[in-house]
């Protein structure tokens, strides 16, 4: 990944100065007594050393990035800078990182916060599910001055994580020279979409001569191509499925599709923060916060794929199989006589709205802080909406696992007649995603002249509402592609060796060609399909009450650090439809809607002991009773069914939380001047812990409502049955029982003299398994960073280098197995050269080593999915004065 030029900069202030607790005024500490202020540092060595400088004084464990000037983080988004912390590693489905690991932990287990609150989050992917982890996609990185990952936990921190908390702070305008402009324009460029998208950010900021009353704005204009061509199988049938294949034993398995997968889409992020800061005296503070960010995430998303177990006809039509290899046969053929192959085009719409308003207030007495923050953050995306069209090709064809398919008439093929309706076309779609969070808090300190400096009380309330619906509507025209419109023919899939032409230059539709031929259909938008409301139409609402006591403690030798308490207690009220193994309807009757009721409490103790060994060796030791909710969508009794695999998703409205136990210990070598040598080993003994188990369960199909004739084919067929309904594999969570994580850091960072040269290294190794035996998800056995750099004069330059080992996460459709993803490697670079001390430009590349996302399960010969999105590139000027 990327990161920056001058990435890191900026002194922060101490870990004490989180959700308003003032820092002490009486003489017990300079630890405490001291205030810090901001100071600004320039360039990549003077950055890394301001970042060394939070992690030494900390009291507890913890890892810090900061910005020296606005857009100095990585211009994707936050993530990408994160990967340079020890232990944090990010998934890159689409190309760039979303959400990020902590210490071998799944990103659903580690909560986020902006200036101390929440921020709601809504989905932008049509068919996804509300995830707790923080998607950074969301933010704008020129919003940020400093991040920090906790991951040892203190009583005054909201609960909520396992791997740990990330605090990001945005810029305040009394830590600011006055009028302080800065911004950006830059030319972002993907090579495999061959297009390019433009950026642009500012920064300005003024304050009163008293420094009593300031005000920050920060805005951005964000636009990238995103490009992602793959090859995906959506699973496995035994060759003993097909009776008139011959070539392999009738226990080899058999991929029951070969997908062609072309990903499209223009995202576009506008975004602005508006601080307002007030500072009478010295003894009250206040800042008003408000947030906007407005994201378009618009998508065109085609799959052309065969599908053998489609119609009893596609599998009586499957004649040869072979080239096994790990037990799986790797290509197969499939005669005219039912052979069939599907296009799905799916063109989509969708628009997150993220607001927030939050008051934080301080209070310094004599010897006391008082201090309160209260807000209110939401995020909405109404109408998620996906125009969809399924034409159909019949006739013979080849298919590889690595090569696609190959048409036994590929003249035929590339004939858009060809391309019909099999007595159903399509439907439009229309999720709802919205998410808010209200929260309150008051917080009190008391300093002590004695070994026990500090007492810290306080309490917290939160409301999460979580609120996600679904209609579908039927009543797409049938026809065929001739009908529709065609825009010529692909040009896709070079990335993948030797894969077919047919397959990679098949006949394309057009996004407005889709949108167009539903638009134009006789649809009745006053009857939605009953099954897919029923089914994933559900409302949280998540109350939590929480208060803590800590205690921060110096001895008058080496000592110092932290214990303390917190506990809460949470309501939590899940709702959806619940038909009681009757055929879903609309208006469903009142009595489906129901509402389970269920309570937790917990005391939460924590401790973090800091020895000062000599100057330049620092040695920590903490330990804490944590916990972890599942996501949103997986408690509460909802089902997502995909109906042509007769495959699904559902939750679990009785789900206990996570809860675990954290040790860590670190020790810590400043041996030179923005250099240092740390190791840190981390444990985690995880109960009640969530797993996902696959079960038959008898769900309705609305295949009969939606498509007779195809549906009088299914009948007896999998366990279908006249009435509508069928057997299908649906995977819910469940406290399974106990995990197990252990693992530790190596982190080296030194510059050479007066040479320019330098570097920063870290090194994660992370085990865990289920008391079942089972890998943990997102978590990855080896990760790596190196950084080189070279700054000297006006040129700096950076060479990143992220490698992570093999992980499991989500598989692609609605209850398909999890899926390994294989080792990942990131390469990136940057140079920079400033012209002036106010005028810079940047070059940033990343992906150059054009890595492919490799999704396999169980096996490697188990392909799940294979993915390319390219290389991009960055061209940035930057000015500030």
């Amino acid at each position: 990944m990327i990161i920056r030029r001058n990435l890191l900069a900026l002194s922060i202030v101490t870990a004490l100065s989180f959700y308003g607790v003032a820092h002490a005024e009486t003489a017990a500490d300079p630890k405490d007594t001291q205030e810090l202020e901001e100071v600004v540092v320039k360039g990549i060595r003077q950055s890394l050393k301001a970042s060394l400088d939070t992690k030494r004084e900390s009291e507890a464990v913890v890892e810090s990035i900061t910005a020296e000037d606005i857009g100095k983080f990585p211009n994707t988004n936050v993530a990408e800078a994160m990967a340079q912390i020890p232990g944090v590693t990010i998934d890159r489905r689409f190309g760039q990182g979303e959400r990020v690991s902590i210490d071998g932990t799944d990103p659903s287990l580690n909560l986020s916060f902006i200036d101390g609150h929440p921020v709601a989050q809504s989905i932008w992917l049509y068919g996804e599910q509300p995830n707790r982890g923080f998607d950074f996609t969301l933010i704008a990185p020129e919003i940020l001055g400093r991040l920090e990952v906790y991951k040892s936990p203190e009583a005054r921190l909201p609960e909520g994580s396992i791997g740990g908390t990330i605090l990001m702070h945005t810029r305040k305008p009394l830590d600011l020279e006055t009028n302080t402009l800065s911004g950006s324009v830059g030319y972002s460029y993907s090579d495999q979409a061959s297009k390019g998208k433009p950026n642009a950010s500012i920064l300005y900021s003024v304050k009163n001569d008293a420094e009593t009353f300031g005000l920050a704005v920060a805005a951005q204009h964000y636009e990238e191509q995103v490009d992602r061509q793959g090859i995906e199988i959506f699973g496995y049938v035994p060759a003993s499925t097909f009776a008139n294949a011959t070539g392999v034993s009738a226990d080899t398995m058999v991929p029951n599709s070969v997908n062609a997968a072309w990903f499209q889409q223009t995202r576009k992020r506008n975004s602005a923060v508006v601080n307002l800061e007030m500072k009478p005296n010295d003894n009250f503070e206040a800042t008003l916060s408000g947030m906007y960010i407005r994201e378009n995430f618009n998508n065109y998303n085609q799959s052309m794929y065969s599908f053998t177990t489609w119609l009893p006809s596609t599998v009586a039509a499957v004649d040869r199989l072979g080239d096994v290899r790990g037990g799986v046969a790797q290509s197969g053929h499939s005669s005219a006589n039912g052979g069939a192959v599907i296009y799905d085009n799916q063109a989509r719409e969708s628009e997150v709205t993220t607001k927030g308003l939050d008051l934080n207030m301080k209070y310094r007495g004599e010897g006391w802080d008082l201090g309160g923050q209260i807000g209110r953050s939401k995020s909405e995306n109404p109408n998620i909406t996906q125009w969809f069209i399924e034409p159909v090709y019949f006739g013979g064809f080849s298919w590889d696992t690595r090569r696609g398919i190959t048409f036994d008439d590929s003249a035929a093929a590339r004939n858009p007649a060809n391309w019909k309706d099999a007595g159903w076309m399509g439907n439009r779609g229309i999720f709802s995603s919205e998410g808010e969070d209200t929260y309150g808090q008051i917080d009190f300190s008391k300093n002590f002249d004695s070994v026990f400096h500090t007492l810290q009380v306080g309490y917290r309330h939160n409301k999460h509402e979580e609120a996600y619906g679904l209609a579908v509507y039927g009543g797409v025209r049938l026809g065929s592609l001739a009908d529709v419109g065609t825009r010529g023919y692909t040009d896709t899939m070079g990335a993948f060796n030797g894969f077919s032409y047919d397959h990679g230059h098949h006949v394309y539709v057009g996004r407005d060609n889709v949108i167009n031929w539903v638009r134009g259909s006789p649809i009745n938008y006053g009857a939605p399909d009953p099954g897919s409301t029923i089914n994933n139409t559900w409302a949280l609402e998540q109350n939590t009450d929480a208060f803590y006591a800590q205690l921060n403690f110096q001895t008058e030798g080496k000592f110092h650090g932290n214990f303390g308490v917190r506990y809460i207690d949470t309501e939590t009220n899940a709702s959806g439809y619940n038909p009681g193994g009757n055929a879903p309807v609309l208006p469903a009757p009142a009595a489906w809607w129901q509402t389970k009721t269920s309570q937790y409490d917990k005391p939460l103790p924590s401790f973090n002991l800091i020895y000062d060994a000599t100057d330049d060796v620092v040695l920590r030791f903490s330990g804490a009773k944590v916990i972890a909710w599942a996501p949103y969508n997986q408690m509460v009794n909802n089902t997502f069914l995909n109906d042509a695999t007769l495959t699904g998703a559902g939750g679990n409205a009785d789900l206990a939380p996570y809860e675990s136990t954290n040790f860590n210990i670190s020790a810590e070598w400043y041996f030179a001047e923005s250099s240092v040598l740390a190791a840190s080993i981390f444990y985690k003994d995880v109960s009640n812990y969530i797993d996902r188990v696959a079960r038959i369960e008898r769900q309705y199909n609305s295949i009969r409502d939606n498509n007779p004739d195809q549906w009088g084919t299914l009948v007896g067929f999998n366990g279908c049955t006249a009435d509508g309904f069928c057997d299908y594999s649906i995977s819910r969570p469940y406290n399974a029982g106990s995990a197990k994580v252990k693992g530790f850091n190596l982190n080296y960072q030194q510059p050479f003299g007066e040479t320019g040269f330098g570097i920063a290294a870290n090194y994660t190794h992370a085990l865990g398994r289920t008391d079942a035996g089972n890998p943990m998800p997102y978590q990855s056995k080896n990760s790596l960073t190196i950084s080189p750099y070279y700054e000297k004069g006006p040129f700096s330059a950076r060479l990143n280098y992220n490698f992570r080992s093999k992980y499991l996460a989500g598989g692609y459709v609605a209850g398909a197995a999890p899926a390994s993803v294989d080792d990942y490697t990131e390469v990136g670079a940057s140079i920079g050269y400033n012209f002036t001390e106010n005028l810079g430009v940047t070059f940033d590349a990343s992906n150059l080593t054009d890595e492919k996302y490799f999704q396999y399960l169980g096996s490697e010969d188990y392909l799940a999915g294979m993915y390319s999105t390219g290389r991009r590139y960055m061209l940035t000027l930057r000015a500030g004065f």
